[in-house]
């Protein structure tokens, strides 16, 4: 494996530097803050951390709102199940138009013409990096008065799928007014489950072969209602309302073979669950222009809500009726999350100074009953964050250098986690062609374990099997290096990267010996450290140089270790891929998209990805879109997870949800805008934690 990955990184850095050297045009007059200078022959401009892109003439008219303009940069695309832009890479993209957290019906919101350029970070600044792995930022033009308004619908015919949407702006002077309405819902009767598990116990050997048939689905919603008002180069405002509405259910009836020692018995057993939240957000954001070089912003977000979850599952004996187990867990947790973040930045003429500070608490109070009895306790979760980094370039070279201090405060009943670390982080570039250019990111930071590891829930699993969270669990520290080398034409826009990753104290899964319900327990540990290399490779491809034929592809051999408390080494190797052709003619376009899935390492388990047979096709006329589609080609969506050959017990379980199987989906799309909106350039932009669960 890593004979492989040293020499496809040779193979790129050898083209890179057997490029014919040109003069460089640049400005090579004193230092100063990185700017994005786009030719108008030149399409993308790439930066220490990020790619700036423009759109022709032919792709403004071609596409319906910024949302298809998105789909066309080489390292996102359309996820048609949920219909949002998404990574090929995978992690968590944060879009923003103008420099404000956008939704997918905010971005769709945005007509082509306005759009003056997108800032693609694959490095966050340090105001987003602990939020997310891509940023997007869609830059538009922005005049006094302009209304839009827009509605979409897709659906499955012969099962329970649906994605609608609503949304509508107005902006009359200084004031913008906006309101958006989602709807997401699935009703799937056949999900099909078979799960083994095989173990030693008190010198016996237990197996438990089941197979189960699921009735599930979930609906979630959203509510936005915004409120701007900015008055330029002085100050912008704007209020935010926002309500998210979930609720999801599985029921579940299945049939097991369970032996001792090989000696079979028949069982039966059924399995419920679900959950319910209604999230009401309000997302306060000011900032204030103070002279001519500063800016001083400051953003406080907050939310208060129930969440509701229960599970149900009981398994007998079928010819006496002898109960084997029965599990019954109500969680009622009540939450409150507060967010609030002060920032400024600075002009100097050798580049940009940013700094700021932010402050996130989540308080839950849980009312549990479970297999332990019934209990009352509270979790507090407090992060802290201190940033500043300065950015610029001197010719060819351009930099930024940041440093952090990052405080976790996690208290619960049973420990109390406080620990303050060093996050600093550089970024290194270097221009080799006005084409070509080299990147070297370093980074270090903590990663908090999330609610369910730190939960003192538990939940029976099987006979003998039970799962709990461990409040006793400490914080990650991930050491991140990646080495970037991106090439750009009329027909290729490619990076090739060169990473490795470092944990400490790795948050791992597995399975201990259960000492007070006896059986085996999955729980969770800080692993001595765990490390993740490889290379990978993205980008697209345009045979004649246009967006007739587009091949995006991204391949990612990666090797990943994982070294236990006790000492015990796990390793996985695995070939990430993802790979999709799009065609757009007139106004036709469309896309398939397929991947071969892989297994990935995740604590005691190797899980697969999502597999995915997509096509879909649509029409635009006029302000009308017409779609259709089929996902999942020949196949069900399918899921496999296999426990290490280390794990005490060991677990296979196969999941294919057959609803999905070559799943045809029409939609119908409308969407109007006259004038054009006003726009906040805001600087601050954050979230409060998700909706606790087990």
């Amino acid at each position: 494996m890593k004979k492989t990955i040293y020499t496809i990184f040779f193979l790129c850095g050898a083209f890179a530097f057997a490029q014919e050297k040109k003069n460089d045009t640049a400005d090579v007059e004193a230092t100063k803050e990185i700017q994005e200078v786009i030719l108008k022959s030149q399409r993308k401009k790439q930066f220490a951390d990020k790619a700036v892109y423009t759109f022709d003439k032919e792709a403004l008219e071609r596409a319906r709102y910024a949302k298809d303009l998105l789909r066309t940069l080489p390292e996102l695309q359309l996820d048609p199940v949920a219909n949002t832009i998404t990574s090929t890479k995978g992690g968590t993209v944060l879009f923003l138009i103008n420099g404000i957290e956008a939704t997918d019906m905010q971005i769709r919101s945005v007509a082509p013409s306005e759009v003056v350029k997108v800032e693609y970070y694959d490095i966050p600044p340090a105001r987003w990096a602990t939020r997310a792995d891509t940023v997007v930022n869609i830059l538009t033009r922005s005049t006094e008065t302009g209304y839009v308004f827009g509605a979409d619908v897709s659906t499955a015919l012969n099962t329970g799928f649906v994605n609608g949407s609503a949304y509508a702006d107005f902006t009359k002077g200084k004031n913008n007014f906006g309101l958006e309405y989602s709807l997401n819902v699935r009703d799937y009767d056949d999900r099909r489950v078979n799960s083994l598990y095989d173990y030693q116990l008190n010198g016996k050997r237990y197996r438990s072969d089941e197979n189960r048939k699921d009735h599930f689905g979930y609906t979630f919603q959203n509510v936005a209602l915004r409120y701007t008002r900015l008055v330029p180069d002085d100050y912008a405002f704007q209020a935010k309302l926002n309500m998210d509405i979930f609720s999801r259910f599985s029921k579940g009836v299945g049939q097991s073979v369970f032996s001792e020692n090989g000696l079979k018995e028949e069982h039966a057993m059924f399995k419920n669950n679900g959950s319910d939240y209604v999230i009401p957000k309000l997302d306060l954001y000011y900032s204030k222009k103070i002279g001519e070089k500063d800016e001083l912003s400051i953003n406080v977000v907050g939310s208060h809500y129930t969440t509701n979850t229960s599970e149900t599952a009981s398994e007998w004996i079928v010819g006496s009726g002898l109960s084997v187990y029965d599990n019954d867990m109500v969680l009622k947790a009540k939450q409150t999350s507060l967010v609030g973040e002060l920032a400024h930045t600075h002009d100097f003429k050798a580049g940009k100074l940013s700094s700021g500070y932010r402050i996130s608490r989540s308080s839950i109070s849980n009312d549990l009953n479970n297999l332990a009895g019934y209990s009352q306790y509270s979790v507090n979760y407090l992060e802290q964050y201190f940033y500043t980094e300065f950015a610029g370039k001197v010719n060819q070279f351009s930099y930024r250098i940041g440093a952090g201090l990052t405080n976790i405060h996690n208290k619960s009943a049973e420990n109390t986690f406080d620990e303050w670390t060093f996050t600093p982080k550089v970024i290194l570039a270097y221009q080799l062609k006005n084409n070509q250019n080299l990147r070297f990111t370093a980074s270090y930071n903590p990663v908090s374990p999330w609610s369910n590891a730190l939960s003192s829930n538990v939940v029976q699993l099987a006979p003998n099997i039970v799962q709990r969270g461990n409040p006793f669990l400490e914080s990650q520290q991930v050491f991140s290096n990646n080495l970037t080398y991106s090439f750009n034409n009329k027909y290729f826009d490619f990076n090739a990267g060169l990473f490795y990753r470092y944990t400490n104290r790795v948050i791992n899964q597995y399975y201990v010996q259960d000492d007070v319900l006896g059986g085996y327990a999955l729980t969770y540990e800080n692993g001595k450290n765990g490390q993740r290399y490889g290379v990978q490779l993205t980008g697209s491809y345009k045979p004649f140089g246009n967006s007739l034929l587009v091949i995006k592809a991204v391949i990612t051999p990666t090797s990943e270790t994982v070294r236990t408390s006790t000492g015990a080494l796990i390793k996985n190797d695995y070939l990430g891929n993802y790979f999709s052709l799009s065609s757009e003619y007139k106004s036709f376009s469309l896309q398939y998209q397929f991947n071969i899935p892989v297994y990935n390492l995740n604590g005691a388990f190797l899980n697969t990805n999502e597999n995915q047979n997509n096509i879909f096709v649509s029409y635009k006329h006029k302000n009308w879109t017409f779609s259709t589609g089929m996902y999942w080609i020949g196949m069900p969506s399918e899921y496999k997870t296999k426990s290490l050959p280390e794990s005490l017990v060991d677990y296979r379980v196969h999941t294919q949800i057959m609803n999905n199987k070559s799943m045809f989906v029409l939609g119908l799309s409308y969407d109007f805008s006259k004038g054009k909106k006003t726009e906040i350039q805001r600087k601050l932009n954050n979230e409060t934690a998700p909706a606790a669960t087990f």
